[in-house]
């Protein structure tokens, strides 16, 4: 989302027209759900994608079909045989996209996309929303979980329902869908060797911002890890000194060395962290774990590490190990977002968000 609202403030302020395809709403087997964007302009497709395929090469000829009438409309795909709109997929479901044109320049989109930047620079956890009323203007607002709204204002009843999940939101006679635009938390890595080099990546590309910390300088370089939002030279017996952790946050200890392992696994145990991941042998772990306990970590401390950490894939190489540690960063995500959305809609009184309401065509 980041690099999207980049190409599109670098787009209208050269004054190009430019069209946001979202896929506000899904069902069934589909090749992307709600919240997929892409961004068209005159020359085809800028950025992102809608799942590839028939979708989005239909979705591409209606977005040149509203550049040139220069208005926003909303159209309903089936991926299914012989129905209306039938794009000779067998998927079974079917997708809501809606195609925001947006003129050349807009003041009020381009102030929308500076504020989402600022939102990313910050990591605050925020969320876009768009008036996807037929025959609207698809005005954009932002919402910050500490900075309030940014752009045009929405009914109290749509903020109510933000949550982890895309949701549309029928409010004061128009049509809202909302998406989370920055999830906050990071995820910390301690030890910048050859796994994490190939973790950053792979957690970058599923939308985590990583933060690595090392004690060594060659080892500390941000051309390490493409993707990474920060590195930082700190010693790892000095970590409380140099580093602080939220409870939205991850923390993968993979450091070359007991000694570093236990530093940081003592360090991590006294933060909120939402996930704690350690890289080790069944040896290794019992040895840090006694001189855990020696420290005054209780059994219940120690129930929050997760190690081995990642999934078990059976996997051997650094590459392979990358993906077993973001596939459960991942798995880990979603089910604290499933836990929010229901806190959230216990609080709020509100159906779970996790349904759409079909926009009309």
């Amino acid at each position: 989302m980041k690099i999207l609202f980049e190409k599109l403030r670098e787009h209208l302020a050269a004054g190009k027209d430019a069209v946001l395809i979202t896929i506000v709403a899904s069902s069934g087997s589909t090749p992307r759900g709600a919240g997929a964007r892409m961004l068209v302009t005159e020359a085809g497709r800028v950025y992102g994608t809608i799942g590839g395929g028939a979708v989005e090469y239909r979705s591409e000829q209606v977005a040149a079909q509203v550049l040139r009438t220069r208005s926003s409309r909303t159209a309903r795909f089936l991926l299914r045989r012989n129905q209306v709109e039938d794009l000779g997929m067998i998927c079974g479901g079917d997708v809501t996209v809606y195609f925001h044109f947006i003129p050349g320049g807009d003041p009020a989109v381009l102030e929308v996309a500076q504020r989402a930047a600022d939102f990313f620079a910050a990591g605050e956890q925020s969320w876009l929303i768009t008036d996807i009323t037929p025959g609207g203007s698809g005005a954009l607002t932002l919402y910050g979980a500490k900075s309030g709204v940014a752009g045009t204002g929405v009914p109290r009843a749509v903020l109510d329902r933000l949550g982890s999940r895309p949701v549309q939101v029928e409010a004061a006679g128009r049509l809202y869908y909302a998406e989370t635009l920055v999830r906050a938390g990071r995820v910390y890595l301690f030890g910048g060797g050859h796994v994490a080099q190939a973790l950053v990546p792979v957690l970058a590309a599923v939308e985590f911002r990583c933060v690595v910390i090392e004690d060594r300088e060659a080892f500390c370089r941000p051309g390490l890890f493409p993707g990474v939002e920060e590195t930082r030279l700190v010693p790892m017996d000095r970590l409380a000194d140099g580093v602080k952790i939220g409870p939205d946050d991850f923390i993968c200890i993979m450091t070359r060395g007991h000694k570093n392992d236990t530093d940081c696994e003592a360090f991590a145990l006294r933060t909120p962290a939402c996930y704690i991941g350690v890289i080790g042998s069944r040896r290794k772990t019992a040895g840090v774990n006694a001189t855990l306990r020696e420290r005054g970590f209780t059994e219940g401390d120690l129930a929050r590490i997760k190690t081995p950490i990642g999934l078990d894939i059976q996997a051997e190489t650094p590459a392979e190990i990358a993906v077993s540690i973001a596939a459960e960063l991942i798995q880990t995500r979603a089910a604290r977002a499933a836990g929010a959305v229901r806190k959230s809609s216990a609080v709020n009184g509100a159906a779970l968000p996790g349904g759409s309401t079909a926009a009309q065509e």
